[in-house]
């Protein structure tokens, strides 16, 4: 899914809304939890409850590996019914890769090759290890890398916020240095809503690229916030919720109460639209 084909979905769906798909079965509906398939079961009826409000899903690939190879067969048929789907979405592997070239090379083949098992359309990315650990990511046309920039988590402020030189920091920094790797057409960047206040410094860097936004519902993230420092005139912002959307009950009204919250959120989102 190419750039202009993302923004006519957001604006098609009036949303920007992307559902997480972190699948832990200690959370699942009991009816679901240990039956054959049950996390494909239960990701497609998230999935069909939601997609009249969300724009992308983002399977965490750490859920699935947890699993071991069963979880990657649920990843496969979960990512087959995405891609048999009539209605378009946009499909995030949240895997955060980054090793050295070659390296990086198999793991853009395993997770965005039209021709491999899982074909997403993009793959969060680790910048750590700089240029040659990014680069293999870029290759493939129309798929994106989403580079981590600015992170959610409280140990953020262990690396992210260090001085690099003047008054840069260290996540201004990788904004900076990646915009030579790739742009706002094929590179997107993570920046959590808990820090939705340091958006304005962000955009002043990467004012046009479009930014993958967790932190909204359980971690506390406010979509007013993201959204007063984030927006661009073609939306810019793929906004994730994954445990307030997929575990709003464990019981068999699951999928309906995901739909209701993943609607909430989308209503929101179209009034700022």
């Amino acid at each position: 899914m190419n750039r202009q084909e993302l923004i006519n979905l957001i604006h098609e769906r009036r949303s920007f809304l992307c559902v997480g798909l972190d699948v832990d079965k200690n959370k699942m509906p009991e009816h679901l939890a240990n039956v054959p398939d049950g996390v494909f079961q239960f990701n497609k009826a998230i999935i069909d409850a939601t997609i009249g409000y969300t724009v992308a899903y983002k399977p965490n690939l750490a859920f699935y590996e947890a699993m071991g190879i069963e979880g990657l067969v649920q990843l496969k048929k979960t990512m087959d019914y995405l891609h048999g789907l009539d209605k378009k979405v946009f499909t995030i592997a949240d895997a955060k890769r980054g090793d050295i070239g070659n390296t990086s090379q198999q793991y853009a083949k395993a997770f965005l090759d039209p021709q491999g098992d899982f074909n997403f359309d993009s793959l969060t990315v680790a910048p750590y290890m700089g240029a040659d650990s990014v680069q293999p990511f870029t290759v493939y046309e129309g798929k994106w890398v989403i580079l981590l920039a600015l992170t959610s988590n409280k140990g953020a402020f262990d690396f992210q916020f260090l001085p690099t030189g003047g008054d840069q920091k260290l996540f201004e920094k990788v904004l900076e240095t990646s915009k030579q790797w790739g742009g706002p057409e094929n590179m997107m960047y993570v920046v959590g809503a808990t820090k939705a206040d340091m958006l304005t410094q962000v955009r002043a860097i990467v004012p046009d690229s479009f930014l993958l936004v967790p932190g909204v519902g359980a971690q506390g993230g406010s979509l007013e916030e993201v959204c007063k420092y984030g927006l661009t005139k073609d939306c810019g912002l793929l906004v994730n919720s994954s445990r307030g959307i997929i575990y709003a009950s464990k019981g068999l009204d699951f999928a309906e109460r995901a739909a209701e919250e993943a609607r909430k959120l989308q209503q929101q989102m179209a009034a700022v639209l």
